[in-house]
């Protein structure tokens, strides 16, 4: 594997993009936590609040491959900022809509499509702004720092979705109500925008700052190599299960509470919270206890999330599916971060671009038709959705056990 060596810069670098991905997932985790609240002051069906996400999730998969040689020749900076201005005008744009909505000026259907058309904004240039921090990093990493530096921004994305949904409810207050958690993320962007020029290194005009600049390889191409495909297609198989699990969770607890609708959801509201928290431990404390490999990452994350699915499914009550949720989240959360560094390391400078862009792709594209199948599964048989991911699980940990690890000269 050919190394390069990072380039020299301020040591804010890393930390100010832990502290922007750390933001960007309170905006959009805090919207996330509210807008079944709004769709309902709106008079929008809850299947199209549903749908805004899913739109936008699609969009940020599809428009990653796009971003590789742009930012291979414009440079990662300048697509970081592209970025924080889409979840700006995003987070802005959607709070006019929804002011409209509340006026009566614009019916619900339409309010439902300027809000769709908003996020989905967000979905494309918030891809961009991924892959340049992942490419970033890269450029600026080697060897068990980019481990450890992965793993601190999967830490601030899990930070984030804690952070998010506990002050999102607390930013509806008078007089702007559903408009202030909007607004409130909305002024979070614009800091971290204005940050980007004291924090991130400036570049001079012509001169890339991700080594293969704008002559890299595709998404598609880094993908193809075994040495990295291997890793990615843990990653997208690993990210589908966990989507599994989180957007089926609530129906599982919701059916196994008994009868009391506000003790559900709290119950809810903990497995949610207990599980990002389980997932922080893992990328802020063992890796760095442990100083953990990627591929042992990996391995003992897939293997973790297997035995929390299994309990799941295994035993009926509520307090199991909590249980192992959490379990799985914190096998989950010591995979991600370990499929990512994998990849990044067992590629070349020119490809850290593709490989970035894979990584945005699956986070994306996971999100997108796994949890409407597992759902759809659901309701046939309720543990379908923890054997569906324990069954992912299972052969990811045996792939990787039992299959010699591919070498490839770079």
């Amino acid at each position: 594997m050919t190394s390069f060596p990072p380039p020299a810069g301020s040591r804010w670098v890393l930390p100010f993009l832990g502290a922007v991905t750390f933001l960007t997932a309170i905006g959009n985790i805090g919207l996330v936590s509210v807008m079944p609240a709004i769709g309902r002051m709106l008079h929008i069906p809850d299947y199209l609040v549903a749908g805004i996400f899913s739109l936008s999730a699609l969009t940020w998969a599809v428009s990653s491959p796009f971003w590789v040689t742009r930012i291979g020749r414009g440079g990662p900076v300048f697509y970081i900022r592209g970025g924080l201005v889409g979840f700006v005008l995003s987070m802005a744009g959607c709070a006019l809509a929804v002011e409209l909505g509340l006026l009566a000026i614009l019916p619900p259907l339409a309010t439902f499509g300027c809000f769709a058309v908003l996020r989905s904004v967000y979905g494309l240039l918030g891809s961009a702004a991924a892959t340049a921090t992942q490419a970033l990093v890269a450029a600026r990493t080697d060897g068990p720092q980019r481990t450890r530096a992965i793993a601190g921004l999967a830490g601030a994305l899990s930070l984030g979705t804690i952070v998010g949904p506990a002050i999102a409810p607390a930013m509806m207050v008078d007089p702007l109500g559903p408009l202030g958690p909007m607004l409130g993320f909305a002024l979070f962007g614009l800091l971290a925008l204005a940050g980007t020029y004291l924090y991130l290194p400036a570049r001079p005009v012509g001169q890339g700052a991700v080594p293969g600049g704008a002559h890299g390889p595709s998404l598609t191409a880094v993908w193809r190599r075994p040495a990295i495909g291997r890793h990615l297609n843990f990653g997208l198989l690993l990210c589908s299960a966990q989507a599994i699990n989180l957007y089926t969770i609530g129906f599982a607890i919701l059916d196994r509470t008994t009868p009391g609708s506000l003790t559900a959801q709290q119950m809810i509201g903990i497995a949610m919270t207990a599980g990002a928290i389980a997932a922080l431990l893992a990328q802020w404390g063992l890796v760095r206890l442990l100083s953990l490999s990627p591929l042992a990452m990996m391995r003992a994350g897939a293997a973790l999330a297997f035995a929390g699915n299994i309990l799941a499914v295994a035993e009926g009550a509520v307090g199991a599916a909590v249980l192992g949720f959490v379990l799985a989240s914190f096998g989950y959360g010591l995979s991600r971060p370990g499929f990512s560094a994998a990849a990044s390391l067992a590629g070349s400078a020119r490809e850290q671009v593709g490989i970035a862009s894979a990584i945005t792709l699956i986070a994306g594209a996971s999100i997108t038709l796994p949890p409407i199948v597992a759902s759809i599964a659901y309701q046939g048989w309720r543990p379908a959705p923890f054997a569906i991911a324990a069954a992912i699980c299972a052969v990811l940990l045996l792939d990787h056990l039992v299959r010699p690890i591919v070498h490839e000269e770079q």
